[in-house]
């Protein structure tokens, strides 16, 4: 072994003389290299929309987008107008609905627009169907008039519940676009509007206006996104130069430290532009976690190098050894975090992708940086450090001693409590509800709070009910399946309203029959049912056809259905029972899709392809950590303190949380790749210490916690603040995902502390027992062959 690290110290230490030699070519190359990797971010935009988050695989995305082309889209905004003094029929707030409505066709993109005011009122006179706004000039109403509105509205089942509540204190206006998908700034642009008319009218009249539905949703991807960018980034610099400063105590180090994070993040997002990836809240994520890692390769590059000369060396030489002890354990640490990261492309959703394929770049350049770039500043820069006896050092080395007594009571207390934990873990549940993707503070997660509370539901459930035939609609066997299907959905308790075809043939038999509301039912034959639709669609105005529930054909039609607010797996359950019921009762199969579904069903697809990655990662980082320390009995052993650590974390959240989303699920690779980095280097110290300095197991355990244990708890904690920084985005995907991470980190740098040298430990001491016995063995055998 020990000419193994002879070899490989030959190199490194050929290395650093090399590094010291082209100093100033190595600062302008690297300058050169990362301004041309940094030009690719031009390239970089922002992608707001949903359906990112599910890759074009994805079955529910299919049969979502299946939908879609057969019915009109439900890329909508939903304004709920909240009167002053809760009656959205009085005068003032019929005036603003009616307003609000006729300016609602002037946003951009608008394909259809529904309202209580335009709402198409059918009724019969004489032998005439007419059909109407049922609200106009709503100033000039009267009272009696307004009651007679407010009365058909409450009786109509399109209506209530969906635009109108039930005791008509909140009424809204459903606004369908028709986005062309050409530009990525369409959605904030369309939002930007939709608030400056929300302004007005809420000025004008004195109302508060709400805004929910998917265009708020894809647009509360962009400013969550774009608020973490401008109030995350800025919190980390000021950490990491606060804690920089506090170990490193030079302004040239901390100025080393802060160009290396600046470059490493540039490089990362140029690369990006280059790959034509675009941002989404998580792929932006990645500059706060590229600050993060790259800082520990700098402070143990940076530790080293101020150590030493505090010890006697000239900055020369500490800057040599610095190179030579750290580049083998900086490199393999780098190379197994990006492998982490990497681990995520076998995630379910492609933003993920883009988080985990920019950290990888990032965290590389993090590591050419630190061993090209950083210590030939350190060189050409004044760098001045007193000679002084450190006391972190013997501090460490008391702490080292400490576990040697302890290691027994330390491995039973270890034993039983991740025991413990790791029991919790089952607890944990899977649940994606988008909308609380978004902090509190978010406007869509407050607007939509509020309209599910007192007005409708956010979630909706679509449901494509085929009758087999062109003009199957009006069938009455079929319409009866449909109405029975309606019926049943209304009986459940999640839901809040049901939008379906039925209500509208109900009412025109109804009308058709002098209005008489015993006739309130389905037509009795196929021939009327399709008199009946035919009169009615030719009546209606432009933009409120019937397009959204039956497809051109007239051989299906669509039932959406709208939920409360509920977790992942309830919407799941719901959708599949809707599905069961129609198959068992109609002989119709359909599948219950819309964004709420998909984003449902999500986490539970990518906890069942991420277990490949995580695995394929765990393989490969321990084959390299065996490779590089050139031991299959330290890759062993380290994998219980990198393992574990996610394991415990996830015990833990399943204890005080116990609901997993979507980002959640993807912790264990990439913290992994992360906490892996603590181990590599103390197993790097105390492999030095037995090989080059032939020091004793427990002597070896001693010079590891001197030399790199200071490190290991300021980049621990450099790890810990940032990450804790990224728990307070407002883009929950990204908070519940770090806070996991920082948990982990947190229960890392104990186990490397306490765990791993009680295992180096007990494994030499197997390791020395197995080769007594052997010798015992052999030579009781030779004594045998002598006798």
């Amino acid at each position: 072994m020990k000419q193994k690290t002879d070899i490989s110290n030959d190199l490194f230490g050929h290395y650093a003389e090399w590094v010291v030699k082209w100093r100033w070519l190595l600062i302008i190359t690297s300058v050169v290299l990362v301004m041309l990797l940094s030009s690719g971010g031009r390239l970089l935009a922002f992608n707001n929309d949903y359906r990112v988050f599910f890759s074009p695989d994805n079955p529910q995305l299919i049969e979502y987008e299946q939908l879609q082309r057969t019915y009109t889209q439900i890329d909508n905004i939903l304004f709920a107008i909240v009167p002053e003094d809760g009656e959205a029929f009085s005068t003032n707030a019929l005036s603003a609905l009616e307003e609000l409505t006729t300016k609602s066709w002037l946003l951009p993109y608008t394909l259809r627009v529904d309202s209580p005011t335009n709402f198409q009122h059918t009724t019969a006179e004489d032998d005439d169907l007419w059909v109407r706004d049922l609200i106009t000039d709503s100033a000039l109403m009267t009272d009696q008039q307004r009651a007679e509105a407010r009365y058909v509205a409450l009786s109509e089942p399109f209506l209530n519940g969906q635009l109108i509540n039930p005791s008509a204190s909140i009424a809204g206006v459903n606004v369908t676009f028709q986005l062309p998908q050409k530009s990525l700034d369409e959605i904030p642009l369309l939002v930007e509007q939709a608030r400056e008319l929300v302004s007005e009218i809420e000025n004008k009249f004195q109302v508060k206006i709400h805004l929910a539905g998917m265009i708020m949703l894809s647009n509360s991807f962009f400013e969550a996104a774009t608020l973490d960018m401008t109030t995350l980034v800025p919190a980390m610099y000021l950490i990491i130069l606060f804690v920089a400063l506090l170990l490193l105590r030079s302004f040239t180090a901390t100025l080393g430290t802060l160009v290396v994070i600046m470059f490493s993040i540039m490089s990362g997002m140029g690369v990006a532009g280059y790959m034509g990836i675009q941002l989404t809240p998580p792929a932006l994520a990645s500059m706060t976690i590229i600050m993060t890692l790259s800082v520990a390769d700098s402070i143990h590059i940076l530790s080293t190098i101020i150590s030493s000369m505090r010890s006697g060396m000239t900055k020369l030489a500490a800057v040599k050894n610095s190179v030579r002890i750290n580049a083998s354990p900086v490199i393999l640490t780098s190379v197994t975090t990006a492998i982490g990261f990497l681990s995520m492309n076998f995630s379910e959703s492609p933003p993920f992708h883009d988080l985990g394929n920019i950290t990888a770049v990032g965290v590389m350049a993090a590591m050419l940086l630190s061993l090209t770039l950083l210590p030939a500043m350190m060189l050409v820069l004044p760098l001045r450090i007193k000679q002084v006896q450190t006391k972190s050092k013997n501090r460490m080395e008391g702490l080292g001693r400490w576990v040697i007594r302890k290691q027994k009571p330390i491995l039973i207390v270890s034993t039983l409590i991740s025991v413990l934990l790791l029991s919790f873990i089952p607890k944990n549940t899977l649940n994606d509800n988008f909308v609380d993707y978004f902090d509190e503070s978010m406007a869509f997660r407050q607007a939509s709070e509020i309209i599910d509370a007192k007005f409708t539901g956010v979630y909706q459930i679509q449901y494509s009910l085929d009758s087999g035939e062109a003009n199957g609609v009006s069938d009455p066997t079929f319409l009866k399946k449909v109405s029975d299907f309606t019926d049943w959905l209304r009986d459940q308790s999640e839901v809040r309203h049901v939008n379906t075809i039925t209500d509208t043939f109900k009412r025109l038999n109804m009308n058709l029959h002098n209005d008489d509301e015993t006739f309130y039912r389905l037509p009795e034959d196929a021939q009327s049912a399709a008199q009946y639709l035919l009169l009615y669609e030719l009546s209606l105005p432009y933009g409120l056809d019937l397009n959204n529930q039956l497809n051109v054909s007239k051989s299906s039609t669509q039932v959406i259905v709208t939920v409360s607010n509920m977790p992942s797996g309830d919407l799941v359950e719901i959708a599949e029972r809707g599905s069961h019921w129609l198959k068992v009762n109609a002989d119709i199969d359909a599948i219950g899709v819309g964004p709420a579904v998909m984003f449902s069903h999500i986490s539970e697809r990518n906890m069942q392809s991420m277990i490949v990655g995580t695995l394929l990662a765990v393989v490969i980082i321990s084959v390299l950590i065996g490779l590089a320390l050139r031991s299959v009995k330290l890759g062993v052993v380290s994998l219980i303190p990198n393992l574990l650590p996610a394991g415990l974390a996830f015990g833990l959240w399943g204890l005080f949380v116990g609901e997993v989303n979507l980002a959640v699920a993807m912790v264990t690779g990439m913290v992994l790749g992360i906490v892996v980095d603590d181990t590599i280097h103390f197993l790097s110290k105390y492999q030095r210490a037995r090989s080059e300095k032939n020091l004793s197991p427990e002597a070896a355990i001693r010079y590891a916690f001197s030399t790199v244990g200071t490190a290991i708890v300021v980049t621990s904690f450099v790890l810990i603040a940032g990450f804790s920084v990224l728990a307070q985005s407002s883009f929950g995907m990204n908070s519940n995902m770090a806070i996991l991470t920082a948990v982990a980190i947190a229960i890392a740098m104990v186990a490397d502390f306490l765990l791993l040298p009680v295992l180096l430990l007990k494994m030499e001491a197997w390791s020395s027992h197995r080769k007594k016995h052997r010798s015992e063995l052999k030579s009781s055998t030779t004594n045998l062959a002598s006798a």
